[in-house]
Parts: C-alpha cells; structure tokens; sequence
C-alpha cells in the first residue's frame, strides 16, 4: 500500500475552513476601509468642507466648486443606481427561484426513479461486490446540493452588486484627491467580492462534504456523486444571471450610446440622456452579479469534477481524506496566496500617475500565479501520498504526486497566457485595438471589418494552450488531471475577481462624476480608471472562458465513465448526429441573446428619443429625464427574454438524454464544447477591441489618437458604432457561452443515472 499523506486528516479539516474564515474576514476589513470614505459631506468649524488630511487638496476647492453639493449629489446618484440593481436583482430571482424549485423536484423525480424510489442499498457502480446507498439517498442530497449550490450563487452575485453600489460614489469622491486613492477604493471593493465569493465556495462546499458524510459514511463513491449538484446548482444560477444582466446592462448602453452620444453628440454619462441611470444599474447586474455567479460556477464545477473522479481512485479506495479533498486544499491555498497578492496593490505600493494603473493590474495577475505556484507545489508535497491510482475510464492508473502538481500549475499558467494574450487584443496599448481605431477614418464598415478580424484572429494563442494544458494534464493524470488544471486556473479567483468587479465600479464612477457635474480632471482620472478596467475585464472572461473549456471536459469524463460508455466514437451515426447538432447549439444561444439585446435596445431607443423630444427643457438641462421608465424597460426585458436561451441550455441535456440516450449526449456534450469556446473568445475579444477603440480616440492621448479624434468627430461615431455591435458580443453572448457548455456538461453528470437506465427511448423503438 502506498505512503500516506503527510499532512494529517486532522490538519486538513482545521486548514480549509480556516482558509476560508482568513478570506471572508479579508473581505470584512476591506469593506471597512471602503466605509471609511464619507458620503455626507463632513463641515468644519469655519464651515468649509473637511479635508481627509494635511496633503489631501480637494480639485473641487482649487477650482471654486462647493464641496457639499457635489457629495450630496454623489450620494443620491448612488442611491438611484443601488435601488434600481436592487430592483432588478429580487424580481430575477424570484423567477429564478420558481425554476430552481422546480429543477429540485426534476432531480428528485428522475434520481429516485432509477431504482424505482427503493431504500434498498444497491450495488455499487464501480466498486463490484461492495453495496452502496439506494438511488433514493442520492436523488435527495443531490437535491440538497444544488439547492445549497444556487443559493451560494445567488448570494455570491447580491453581496457583489452591493458592495459594488456601495463603492462607486466613494470612488468618484477619492478622485478628487488623486487617480491612486481612487484605484486603492475601486480595487479593494472588487477584493471584497473575490474574497467573499471564493471563501464562502470553499466554506459551503466543505460543510455539505461533511455533513453528507455523516450518513454516507464510507461510501464515498455515493457522497461525491450527490455533491456534484452543487456544482449544477451554482451554474444555473449563473445562467440566468449572466444572460437577463447581460440583456439588461445592454438594452440600456446600446439605447444611451446610439441615442446620446451618436445622434444628440452629449457625453456619455450626461444626466440629460433618460438611460444613463439604467446603464450604470446594468454595469453591476451584468459585469458584477453575472461574473460572480459565472466565476462561482466554474469554482463550484471544476471542484466537483475533480471530487468525482478521486473517489473512484485510490483516494476513495483507501479513505485516505487529505488527498481526497486535494481540490478543497488547492483552493484553500489559493485564498491566502490571492491576500499577499492583494497587498502589492493596495498597501505596499502606491499608484501615483495614469500611466501606472493598468501596469498595477497586470502585476496581480503576475505575483498571484508565481506565488500560487509555490503555494501548489507546498500542498502537493504535504497532501499528496508519493505514488497514488487516478480512476482512468475503467482502469487505475498510477501517478506520482510531482505529476499531479504539473496539472495544477499548467492550468494555473495557461490562464496568465489567456490572460495576456487577450490583453494584448483589447487593450488599447498595443497594434492590434489602435488598428482598429485607424479603420474607423473610413466609417463603421470598416471598423466592423476589422473588429471581427481580430476577434478571430485572438482565438488562436488561448486556443494552444488549451490544448497543451489538455494534453500534458490528461497523459499525467487522466480525466482527474484535467479537472485539476481547471481548479489551477481558477486557484487565483479572488484576485481575478477583484480585477474584474474593479471594472464596473471604475465605470460606474465615471458616469457618477459625469451626472454630479464633476470637473474635467476628475473624468480625466475615472476615464483612466474605466479604461484599464475594460482590458481586465476581458482578461476576466478570458479567464472563465478557458476554465470552462477545462471544466467541460473533465465533467465530460466524469459522465462518460458514469453512464458506462467505453469509448466515444464519432463514427458512430449516434454520436455524430450529436456531435453537429452540439456544435450548432452555441450559435443559436447566440442568436437568441443578441436578437434579445437587439429587441430590448429598441425600446430603449424608442423611449430615450420621445422623451428628448417631448420633454420640454431636457436637452437645456433645465428639466429631468424620466429614468425610472428606461429601468423599467430594461427590467421587463431582461426578465423576458432570459427564459428562452436558459430553457434552450437546461431542456437539450434532458431531451436528448431520454430520447437519444448517453451516446448521441456524449456527442452533443464534445460538438458544444468545441464550437462554444471558439465563439465565446471572438466574441468577447471583438467586443472589448470595439469599446476600447472608442475609449482611444476619445482619450486622444497620443499623435495617432488625436488626428482621429475628438468626441463627435467622423472616425468617433464610427467607432461608437461598432462598440455598440460589440456590447452584446462581449457582455451577453460571449460571457454566457462558456456557462452554455459548463451546465449542459454537470447537468448530463447528475442526471447520468437516469440516462443509462432509462434514457434512448427512441432508439429501443426503431
């Protein structure tokens, strides 16, 4: 029998949770430090406005502007947009819970029925001669997972949209006294929600393995299948979150940007435009709630894959606990690696210029990944046995713990590549967006042209070292290699969360500094703020995007070896027609959320240009814009065009389940797979090249820049144009793509029972 781990059981059940209290408790003093900017205005003796400190000079007092008024108006800006995300997020949810009741009781159903609803113990699956739990224990925790695993997501998005409202006035108001203390506000409100979302995973995910394993006891096989509807729960959530935000916050921007800013040539944010109040609501329903759910998913998914595929290894074999939560430990690690990365941001170093803020960001990303590849190679030695078995369709084979740590930190460095390939295609720093905004001197077909170029073209470099992570990790350790690369990818979610919930804020801080009739310099510095925070943000989805793919396959082996598949053969009538069918279904996902975006944006145009031309004073400035109905269009559009792409991605997996069976699923599972990451990368890189196009002529920061500029210049329209093509692409369809082959991958999983004992009804009758 092979050595055991170093590290005790013992240790290892104090370590996770403690992990996972150090980040929750990070995310506490974080926000406190955020609270500690003031949003009522505070007087002196004298009755002037208070200063922070000796060094801290206000711009709003150099330039003769009253302090007081400007923070009330700050405030009450804030108190719109929080109310109106509020709004939104309780009426979504309340649809999204009637589903979620409903899909439990699906579980339940279909679970329960493959014995017959017995309470009999029943032979084990893979484990031949031993007895396990009855189908019956596994359709009721299952349920119980996926209900703890959407209620965790769902959370997850709420606690970020509110911290996210509660951060974007005090971002705007840190403006005033430099571009570093706003990014220092900014940054450490995004590293609330990535600290908050990533421990409270871990936490939930550890408490229901133990409190499982209390009826369970050692039938582990049973306890880590039943697990794996934490994983759907979290994902379907985030479905949902992700395509009505990502309908809302574009319905809105598309209406303000064609409306305001191409045809009325008014700033962006202008509070005269009626749905600059719903964009700003969008950015945080979208980009914060919509990522968090997403990135939760992934977390969720990837954790559950690998847990499913050690408990048929030697890990579950011997009951060996340290190595069996491996998954657990590696994101343990992660949460304290992403808090002394954290630092470097905000307390060791100080952003002193513009220039500097997206160098910043860039470093995270760096300093994260060198030390959580020592945190990875740490844990490996002390919860890894030297030499162990990895379940490997039907066969054990042996692997060393040094292998295992190659999967991990491949996965972990495939990201960063992602991460920097996709900013060097987004970012307006380099050839590749400035190529772009040079197009636009010849209109917006060609700016189009352009866009979709190099959104094809960015697929390729991340699409590698997919590829290389697959292989490298799959000939080392099998389907539980790639699960664990996946996990490595997403081992540093705090920080890329931060980095990306760092986004919106900056960009609701600017339409905040906008509508508050903020100075010059102040946008100067919020415009800097928002523009590095688009790069991030598609690095962000970059991000998610490859651990889906990751995730996709491991869950895709978990399933195959589940419903006793051999092999997979693509030959095979059934598998093929799956395969093409699969293929097709990330294209008619698309074509349903951007149709959505499109009819929902129709309103808002419709309802923006009546109100600039029946409303007497607005375009003066004289009268105030009805915003409260382009939030309501947006609302009852979101929540109405996101059922059917959800219905479309939940119902195929069960569908083709019962009626084609495991086979012609496996083939649906691998087409969708395949065609969905490619899409989902252009289609988020094409979109992020379009805004920060724009986002450089406006800037007009260099030579090239400024003979394309200014704002309501020729080449400037063109390029609001095509951002306001790429604004579905990359926060509707793109981002909502790689939740598309996630969920159809642990859906299959959970219900892989069903579909091998009773799924292929309509190949039995032919």
């Amino acid at each position: 029998m092979a050595a055991a781990a170093i590290l005790p059981e013992l240790a290892t059940q104090v370590l996770i949770p403690v992990a996972a209290a150090v980040g929750i408790a990070f995310a506490v003093v974080q926000w406190v430090l955020v609270s500690k900017v003031r949003l009522t205005p505070e007087r002196r003796a004298d009755g002037g406005a208070a200063k922070s400190g000796p060094s801290d000079y206000l711009i709003e007092e150099e330039e003769g502007l009253n302090d007081h008024n400007v923070v009330v108006k700050c405030a009450e800006i804030q108190n719109a947009i929080s109310e109106g995300a509020t709004s939104f997020l309780f009426t979504e949810y309340k649809y999204v819970g009637l589903f979620m009741g409903i899909f439990a009781i699906l579980i339940f159903l279909f679970l329960g029925s493959v014995e017959g609803f017995s309470t009999k113990s029943q032979p084990c699956h893979y484990s031949k001669g031993k007895t396990c739990k009855p189908a019956l224990a596994n359709a009721i925790f299952s349920t119980i997972a996926f209900v703890l695993g959407a209620v965790t997501s769902l959370v997850s998005g709420f606690l970020g949209m509110k911290i996210a409202t509660y951060a974007n006035a005090r971002t705007t108001l840190e403006a005033r006294k430099g571009v570093g203390k706003a990014f220092i506000t900014a940054f450490r409100s995004g590293a609330v929600m990535g600290f908050l979302l990533a421990a409270s995973g871990l936490l939930v995910l550890y408490i229901a393995i133990n409190l499982f394993g209390i009826y369970y006891g050692d039938d582990w096989e049973g306890l880590f299948e039943a697990i794996t509807g934490y994983g759907l729960g979290g994902s379907s959530m985030a479905l949902f979150g992700r395509v009505g935000g990502g309908i809302y916050t574009k319905a809105a921007d598309v209406g303000a940007d064609l409306v305001g800013k191409v045809e009325r040539n008014i700033p962006e944010d202008d509070p005269r435009n009626p749905a600059v109040i719903a964009d700003n609501v969008g950015d945080n329903v979208g980009d914060i709630a919509g990522m968090g759910s997403d990135l939760f998913g992934s977390y969720a998914e990837s954790s559950c894959a690998a847990l499913v595929v050690a408990s048929i290894s030697s890990f579950g074999i011997n009951h060996e606990f340290t190595p069996m939560v491996y998954p657990l430990l590696v994101s343990s690690v992660g949460i304290i690696a992403c808090l002394v990365t954290t630092l470097f941001a905000t307390d060791f170093f100080e952003i002193k210029a513009v220039s500097e803020i997206e160098p910043a960001l860039k470093k995270q990303l760096i300093i994260s990944t060198v030390v959580m590849t020592i945190g990875i190679a740490l844990i490996s030695w002390l919860g890894l046995p030297y030499t162990f078995t990895i379940f490997n369709f039907g066969e054990q084979k042996t692997v060393q713990s040094w292998q295992l740590f190659l999967c991990v930190a491949v996965g972990l460095w495939a990201g960063l590549v992602i991460g920097f390939v996709t900013e060097y295609y987004t970012s307006n720093a380099y050839s590749p967006v400035q190529d772009v905004a040079d197009s636009c001197r010849t209109g917006a077909a060609t700016n189009v042209i352009f866009g979709l170029a190099l959104g094809y073209k960015s697929v390729i470099i991340p699409i590698f070292a997919i590829a290389f992570s697959i292989f490298l990790s799959f000939s080392l350790a099998a389907m539980y290699g790639v699960a664990v690369a996946a996990l490595g990818m997403l081992s540093t979610i705090a920080t890329g969360l931060a980095i990306d919930a760092y986004g919106p804020i900056s960009d609701n801080a600017g339409g905040i500094a906008e509508m508050a009739g903020m100075s010059h310099r102040i946008r100067e510095r919020t415009d800097a703020l928002d523009s590095a925070g688009n790069t991030t943000a598609a690095i962000g989805k970059g991000f998610a995007i490859g651990s889906a793919a990751l995730v996709s396959l491991a869950l895709f082996g978990a399933f195959v070896s589940r419903a006793a598949i051999s092999t997979v053969d693509v030959l095979t009538p059934k598998v093929f027609i799956g395969l093409i069918v699969g293929a097709m279904l990330p294209y008619w996902f698309s074509a349903m959320t951007m149709k959505s975006v499109g009819s929902a944006a129709l309103k808002m145009v419709e309802e923006v240009r009546r109100q600039f031309n029946t409303i007497p004073g607005l375009m003066e400035g004289t009268t105030k814009p009805d915003y409260a109905t382009c939030v309501k269009i947006s609302t009852d559009a979101s929540i109405k065009e996101m059922i059917p792409p959800g219905a479309l991605v939940m119902l195929t997996p069960l569908i083709v389940g019962i009626l084609f069976g495991v086979e012609t699923l496996s083939g649906v599972l691998a087409g969708a797979l395949v065609s969905g990451v490619q899409i989902a990368i252009s289609a988020s890189n094409t979109g992020g090249a379009w805004d920060n196009a724009k986002k450089y002529i406006e800037a007009g920061a260099s030579e090239h820049a400024r003979t394309l500029g200014p704002k309501g210049s020729d080449p400037h329209k063109a390029a609001v144009i095509g951002d306001t093509i790429g604004d579905p692409l990359k926060d509707t369809s793109g981002p909502s793509l790689n939740i598309l082959i996630k969920l159809m991958a642990v859906e299959s999983l959970v219900f892989a029972p069903f579909f091998a004992a009773h799924g292929g009804i309509l190949f039995k009758w032919l």
